[in-house]
């Protein structure tokens, strides 16, 4: 009587006698379920970049400072020129921050500079470049990662209650509490979708080899 292993053993001598080699076809599922780990892994990755996307340090030092410039509030005409260019200051940071990278030479030093036209010019003075300069230069994607973080500290700002207090006290409370969480959402939504592949001041030292943010 024949076996399970007759009936496999006669259908691999079949198979040789055609002079073809038969390979198993992949599963749809693996297919699918690889897709979606790697969107899935996309997702989580640009997720946990939002404190580096996104102005959280320039945030902080606003929060800090904001009550000092403001006197809790309280406005005199010093105040706001003090408020002003303070935010104006802080609107500048989130912009060179946002165009600051980074890069490491042949020895594995890492050297900080500001995406140009032409490159990225290093803080010592653009002596030292980078092996593939125009990798670095500035593009079209900055000018929008740009727009999306001063955007955020902007409506941050704006809304903060001391900044309320100090220029316009008669905005609706229901204004100040919604407008930015639902810009914040909208922004992070954008940043986690198009992220940056700027590594600049204040990206994570471990995450320097992430190959998801690489530049091809």
């Amino acid at each position: 009587m024949a076996t399970m292993e007759d009936f496999i053993c006669q259908d691999l001598i079949e198979r040789e006698d055609d002079g073809k080699i038969y390979y198993p076809a992949p599963a749809e599922d693996d297919t699918d379920e690889t897709h979606c780990l790697y969107v899935l892994n996309t997702i989580l990755s640009g997720t946990a970049r939002l404190n580096v996307l996104l102005p959280s340090a320039t945030i902080l030092a606003f929060t800090i400072f904001a009550p000092l410039l403001t006197n809790d509030g309280k406005c005199g005409p010093l105040n706001r020129w003090l408020m002003g260019f303070f935010m104006a200051l802080s609107a500048a940071s989130c912009v060179f921050l946002s165009l600051t990278d980074s890069f490491r030479s042949a020895t594995g030093r890492l050297y900080y500079g500001v995406a140009t036209l032409n490159g990225i010019w290093t803080f010592n003075g653009g002596r030292k470049q980078p092996r593939v300069p125009s990798d670095y230069r500035l593009r079209w994607t900055d000018l929008f990662h740009v727009s999306l973080s001063l955007i955020a500290f902007l409506t941050f700002a704006a809304v903060h209650f001391d900044v309320v207090a100090c220029y316009y006290p008669a905005m609706p409370r229901k204004v100040t509490n919604t407008v930015p969480l639902v810009v914040g959402f909208v922004i992070s939504v954008l940043f986690v979708l198009f992220p940056s592949r700027r590594r600049g001041i204040g990206y994570p030292f471990l995450l320097q080899k992430d190959a998801l943010h690489c530049r091809s």
